[in-house]
This record gives structure tokens, C-alpha cells and sequence, in this order.
């Protein structure tokens, strides 16, 4: 089939490599998001799939809105079959959902209809799923709510941060969309609606979602930080500034602290390790990182700062 791909980020790209390497399609362009500005010097950097594209010498489009009808014009012109969409970043109106006679099939990295949104997988971590997945849907002018093709489950592990899971639901996400787009050409796949029940939505998060509360149980402050790791990052104050956080761990000896041994936020600076006070049982703090400085260990953090007894995790 000739297909025009949709997609931005870098867990999109394993399904563009995947369908350039397929026999039995044709990337005839991609749709991505506009060149943004990065890094200190705030030069335009064009989207992983932008750059994959690129090197593969396909053209790339990156109209602001989906909707102009410059992009829809274009987009009639290819004359795709179908369009595979992966965290494009953008809503696709009408017009260009009924341009390819296959329309548009995404690639959502949930289990459908659970967690329909921007960040399915950081609301997997944070509300402690223990298995999750990804959905090849038909996509509608609705939240993810179109018709599945076919499903794809992976293991919740319990150390998984956000990066982690989604790096491995983007591999086999990608052979999911392959083998949906063949079922697709030969007619023998069908999508089925979403069940009524089980809807869940996950929308995009924060900076501001992703503060530590630490009136919080320790099973909740660890499944946050590993849902906003690396993004947008896990964050807390001390002495007034703002404290990334990297994951945080269970003491070893967690049990033997009895209740409110340390309040919520409460810190302790021990030689090897720097605990923090929580709802239940210390949680024990991995990298941290200081505004203006690099991440680094939490026991060198503390030397530094030369904590005092009884402060606090804000």
C-alpha cells in the first residue's frame, strides 16, 4: 500500500524504520510536527521522525495545523491508501481523515479503551497497572475512540519508568502496526469496537503533576516519579528552590521504621544513602538534581547542602 506516515516523537520512530523495511509498503511521505526550538542556543531542530525521513529521502511535511487545505490539497495529491499515525501531537479533522480509502490507522500505546489521551503510559506507571500494552485503532474525530485492529501486551515491571515501558511498547508496537496494515491489504482483518465498559482517560501531564506530594504513601511517590521520568521530570523544594528527582527505592530495612519515624518530607542524611519521610515508611532518594546543576547521587547532594536535622521536602 502507498502510505503517507504521521508521527513526531522518538517512540514513533521504530514504526517508520519498521514500515520503510517492509516489502510490502511504501512510505511515499511523512507528516510531522513543525521544526521547534531546542537546546540553550534555541536553534529549530526538526522531530526524530522528521530527521529519519530525511535520511531516507522521503518528503516530510509539517504543516502548523493538520486543517490547512494547502496540507489537505498535498495530502490528496499522494493519494495514500492509508495513513499510520504514531504520536503525531496534533488532532486530524475530517477532511484528511477521509482522504486515504483505508483512513487513518493509529498506534496507541494502551490497551483500548483504557487510558485514552496524550499520556497513556505515564498513567499506566502511576496508577500501578500490572499489564499494559498497545492498540492499532481506526482513528475518528474523537478521543481514541475508533474501532481496534489488534493488541499487543507488555509487562508492567516494577521498576519501569516511563522511558522503559515505552521504549519497549514502541518495538513491539511497531510490529503490531506492520502486521495491521498487511491484515488491512489483504482483507482479512476487520476493526471491532471499543467495549462500552472500561474507559479510562489519560491526559497530558504537567510540570505542575509532577511535584512529589509527600503526604503521600511510599507505593504512590514511587509509581509517580517513575511515571514523569525522564518527562517532564519528578520534582520537590528544599530550602525554597526546586529538586528534580530521579526514582526513588525501598530501604532495605523499610519495615523496621515504625510510623512516623520521619514526618512527610522529612529528610535524613545518612553516610550511603538520604532518606525521605512519607505517609507510610521512608523512601530512599536516587539521583537528585539542583537548579542550574547536573544530576548527581543523593548522599553527594546532601554533603553538600549539609543538612540540618528535622528539614524538609516541601
Amino acid at each position: 500500500m502507498r502510505l503517507v506516515f504521521a508521527g513526531t516523537p522518538d517512540p514513533a520512530v521504530p514504526s517508520l524504520r519498521a514500515l520503510l523495511e517492509s516489502p510490502r509498503h511504501e512510505v511515499v511521505a511523512v507528516v510531522t510536527r513543525p521544526d521547534a526550538p531546542a537546546g540553550r542556543g534555541r536553534k529549530l531542530v526538526r522531530s526524530p521522525v522528521g530527521l529519519l525521513a530525511d535520511d531516507a529521502g522521503i518528503p516530510v511535511l509539517t504543516p502548523a495545523r493538520p486543517s490547512e487545505p494547502d496540507f489537505i490539497a498535498r495530502l490528496a495529491e499522494l493519494a495514500p491508501d492509508c495513513c499510520p499515525v504514531v504520536a503525531y501531537g496534533a488532532l486530524v479533522p475530517r477532511k484528511a481523515l477521509d482522504v486515504p480509502r483505508h483512513g487513518w490507522v493509529n498506534l496507541h500505546f494502551s490497551l483500548l479503551p483504557a487510558w485514552r489521551g496524550a499520556a497513556p503510559v505515564q498513567a499506566a506507571l502511576r496508577h500501578g497497572d500490572e499489564i499494559t500494552g498497545a492498540s492499532t485503532f481506526l482513528l475518528e474525530e474523537g478521543l481514541d475512540t475508533g474501532p481496534v485492529f489488534g493488541v499487543v501486551t507488555e509487562e508492567v515491571r516494577p521498576t519501569d519508568t516511563a522511558s522503559d515501558l515505552l521504549g519497549r511498547l514502541a518495538t513491539s508496537g511497531a510490529g503490531l502496526l506492520v502486521a495491521t496494515l498487511d491484515g488491512i491489504e489483504d482483507g482479512t482483518l476487520d476493526a471491532r469496537p471499543q467495549p462500552a465498559g472500561g474507559v479510562s482517560l489519560a491526559p497530558k501531564v504537567t510540570a505542575a503533576d509532577a511535584r512529589v506530594d509527600w503526604t503521600a504513601p511510599p507505593v504512590a511517590v514511587d509509581r509517580l516519579i517513575r511515571s514523569v521520568t525522564p518527562e517532564p521530570g519528578a520534582w520537590t523544594t528544599f530550602r525554597d528552590e526546586r529538586l528534580g528527582l530521579g526514582p526513588v527505592t525501598r530501604p532495605e530495612d523499610a519495615a523496621e521504621f515504625v510510623p512516623g519515624a520521619l514526618e512527610p518530607g522529612e529528610l535524613r542524611a545518612e553516610k550511603r544513602r538520604v532518606l525521605v519521610g512519607t505517609a507510610g515508611s521512608p523512601v530512599q532518594l536516587g539521583e537528585v538534581r539542583p537548579v542550574g546543576k547536573r544530576a548527581m547521587p543523593a548522599p553527594d547532594w546532601a554533603r553538600g547542602v549539609r543538612i540540618v536535622a528535622g528539614e524538609r521536602l516541601t
